[in-house]
């Protein structure tokens, strides 16, 4: 009889210290401060890519010389290729970028210094080399981009012929690009676009004339990524 009481009270002993362990371990688990969710970056801008680009321009063009000097809007379109190369860093987006652009952006008047005739000034090509910085939101990536722009300033006197000066300026502005699918992207950016002055001589305007070009260009794309 004895050995059966002891037996019990063994026994009883064992499982209250179980569930005294047990217990005491469901208290260390739930003091445990829950971990924060690892936010995970499915898709990688890193990489070369192509592609095409078209929009529209508006802007202005001031002509200036010993006369005084008149100023006047420009529009038209623009269409060209890109090309570019990103690197990402966690959710940052580093990248260089360049386009090349055919351009009709031109505009004309008969006001001011070109009073009696018509000022004409018009844009035939268009290209930039820019930086990019970008913030990775997944699969969409927005940006601010700046750098250099190179294009052609043609002044146009109507019935005295015309010349054209290549310069080289600034070009600033910023944007959205989103992942389509596959190696695909599409993209709307705005850059204001400064080609500063170019010149019309003696012989083609009749006095040493500046002609300056500033414009801002609207402009949808779609990109290849390799």
């Amino acid at each position: 009889m004895k050995r059966v009481i002891l037996a019990g009270i063994g026994a009883l002993t064992v499982v209250t210290m179980m569930g005294a362990a047990n217990a005491a371990d469901i208290q260390r688990r739930q003091a445990m401060p829950a971990k924060a969710p690892v936010y995970v970056q499915a898709y990688n801008w890193t990489g070369l890519y192509v592609g095409i680009n078209g929009g529209v321009g508006f802007g202005n063009s001031t002509w200036s010389n010993v006369g005084g000097s008149t100023g006047f809007n420009l529009s038209g379109g623009v269409v060209g290729g890109t090309i570019g190369y990103n690197y990402q860093m966690g959710q940052a987006v580093f990248g260089l970028e360049g386009d090349l652009d055919w351009s009709n952006i031109r505009g004309s008047t008969s006001a001011g210094i070109c009073a009696g005739g018509t000022c004409e000034t018009r844009n035939n090509w268009l290209g930039t080399a820019r930086g990019r910085i970008g913030y990775a939101f997944d699969r969409f990536m927005p940006f601010i981009t700046g750098g250099a722009a190179f294009g052609d300033i043609k002044a146009t006197p109507v019935g005295l012929g015309s010349q054209t000066t290549t310069k080289a300026g600034w070009a600033l502005g910023g944007g959205g690009e989103f992942a389509i699918a596959g190696p695909w992207t599409a993209k709307i950016d705005y850059l204001y676009v400064d080609l500063g002055k170019g010149n019309c001589g003696v012989a083609v305007c009749g006095a040493e004339t500046d002609v300056n070009f500033r414009t801002n260009l609207v402009r949808g794309g779609i990109n290849y990524r390799f």
